[in-house]
């Protein structure tokens, strides 16, 4: 089991973007010097559930203040992002970090209509310029001469540059909200990032992607090493007792909740828009979506995830709006005491 932290800071108001912000790249140091895996940003837009807002400039800040801590988006909204300017943009990032980045790509947020309406793009649009976008990307990072012509972009370069430190280019991964895409995932041969699930859906999903995998031609060393390269996601806080963690997280994570839920409700009653309606998701439920205790009441946890056979966690250690040194405190408890437990 690989451990991951999901910088996914909230700025409660425009007034704390900037000590936010600092306070995040305070985190990351931090995770590079306790030794995590993997350090994963967000991308959302005009509401401050994710204070830095822009995964793929904020990428560059922390490849130029970390060592060995590998980074990647979780996601970049594809469906926002020329798809040249984003291929430059991230091979600056993979030299920058000397191949540490890994390149997360979604469609685009399923819940904020206020992204797209911001960048004047059709939702219905999302998913067909994810598609075309990574092809153009690939293309643009191993070819010379390169001419595209497509739904959404007509093309013509002599030659990206920088070209990427990477070869042929950054390692790119897939987001994946339903069962359908882990599946169009399985048949692709490709890893993948899975949002929050309850365990049992985390199961069958897991299940049914090796099993289409196998289904699909791929051996059981492809299997694997898919499987070794699949994250999935988790909230997480650890205190020294169960009564301790339960009240700051709880507090924290219904606040989380609150928080990513108002601009959604305040745009649909100024202008009757709304891009998914409101429904139970595990995200949104405390039972599925947080781990938190002393540090064997979230080893235990852990390990039940752990016998499902992933790759690794994304954690997301700062909740809502609980205070930098709260947060911390909890990382450098989570890897005293807990990320032992799980490594040979």
């Amino acid at each position: 089991m690989r451990f991951s932290n999901f910088l996914f800071p909230a700025s409660m108001h425009p007034d704390d973007d900037q000590r936010i912000i600092q306070e995040t790249l305070a985190e990351a140091r931090l995770c590079d010097a306790l030794g995590l895996e993997m350090l994963w940003l967000a991308e959302h837009h005009f509401d401050g559930i994710c204070a830095y807002v822009d995964p793929v400039t904020f990428a560059a800040a922390i490849a130029s203040c970390t060592e060995r801590i590998e980074i990647g988006f979780a996601v970049a909204q594809t469906s926002l992002h020329h798809p040249i300017r984003l291929a430059e943009q991230l091979a600056l990032i993979d030299n920058i970090s000397r191949g540490r980045l890994v390149v997360g790509l979604g469609r685009g947020t399923a819940y904020n209509i206020y992204d797209y309406l911001g960048f004047g793009i059709d939702p219905e649009e999302a998913q067909a310029r994810l598609i075309e976008a990574e092809a153009v990307m690939i293309e643009a990072w191993t070819t010379e001469n390169y001419e595209h012509r497509g739904q959404f972009w007509n093309l013509r370069l002599p030659l990206l540059r920088p070209r990427p430190y990477t070869r042929p280019h950054p390692r790119i991964i897939r987001a994946c909200a339903t069962e359908e895409s882990t599946v169009e995932m399985a048949h692709a041969g490709r890893p993948f990032l899975m949002n929050v699930q309850s365990n049992d859906v985390t199961r069958h999903r897991m299940d049914r992607y090796r099993t289409t995998m196998r289904e699909s031609g791929y051996d059981d060393a492809a299997i694997a090493r898919n499987v070794a390269d699949t994250w999935i996601w988790r909230n997480v806080y650890v205190a020294e007792s169960d009564a301790e963690a339960e009240r700051v997280a709880l507090p924290a994570f219904e606040a989380q909740t609150a928080f990513r839920q108002a601009m959604r409700t305040r745009v649909y009653e100024e202008q009757g828009l709304l891009l998914k309606p409101a429904g139970p998701a595990a995200r949104n439920e405390a039972r599925h979506s947080l781990i938190c205790g002393s540090p064997a009441t979230v080893a235990e946890a852990i390990a039940e995830i752990d016998a499902i056979g992933v790759g690794g966690l994304i954690l997301a250690f700062r909740i809502g709006p609980m205070p930098w040194d709260v947060a911390e405190a909890s990382i450098r408890l989570f890897m005293q005491k807990v990320a032992p437990e799980f490594r040979s």
